[in-house]
């Protein structure tokens, strides 16, 4: 899937995270910004790649400002901000990655 603007989805709330994503060319590179990163950071770029991943996205920059996100809040996040970033509205079964 091809990205066609900057998207973006979340808020800077507490319990949220801001998705923000760009085309890109080297595979899915995240800077992850987050309070937790050192106890859940890999999680946290696992749910946001995978999510990615099973939209059909390859390749993309993807900034997260985390906040204390739950796993199923990130994938819902990440799938609005690709939407918005590919100018599409498919809906992709996601699973919450455990």
């Amino acid at each position: 899937m091809e990205i066609k603007t900057v998207g973006v989805a979340g808020t800077l709330e507490s319990s949220d995270i801001q998705i923000m994503i760009s085309e890109g060319n080297e595979g899915i590179q995240i800077d992850l910004d987050s309070e937790v990163i050192k106890a859940y950071g890999d999680q946290i770029k696992k749910v946001i790649t995978t999510t990615l991943q099973k939209y059909g996205i390859e390749n993309a920059k993807v900034k997260a400002t985390d906040k204390g996100a739950l796993d199923c809040v990130i994938a819902a996040r990440t799938l609005a901000a690709a939407q918005r970033a590919t100018e599409t509205s498919d809906k992709p079964e996601l699973e919450v990655l455990q």
